[in-house]
């Protein structure tokens, strides 16, 4: 799977079977938040909204993005994957 930052759309997306997953985001300086998620019905179930969770976690840690993970969806991956934390504005009171 690809992830595509449509940034017409403001949003990262996979495309999966013809449908779009995506995730909302705003970039500011040097940190992006993540507004929503969204997963088409069609898709729910099977491990899609986990792995966009991870493919934007980690196109923010490649751009040198700080997260601000504003989507309750992403804040909950977050605090279930230690290893996102650390780039994590509500869980790094230094970023």
């Amino acid at each position: 799977m690809e992830l595509i930052n449509n940034t017409a759309k403001n949003r990262l997306e996979l495309h999966i079977d013809g449908y779009v997953a995506f995730e909302d985001y705003k970039i500011q300086e040097d940190s992006i938040s993540y507004l929503h998620t969204e997963v088409p019905a069609e898709l729910a179930g099977n491990g899609v909204g986990s792995t966009l969770a991870k493919m934007i976690l980690d196109f923010a840690a490649e751009q040198h993005l700080k997260v601000k993970p504003i989507c309750p969806f992403i804040k909950a991956y977050i605090d279930k994957h230690p290893n996102y934390q650390a780039n994590s504005v509500f869980h790094n009171p230094d970023l």
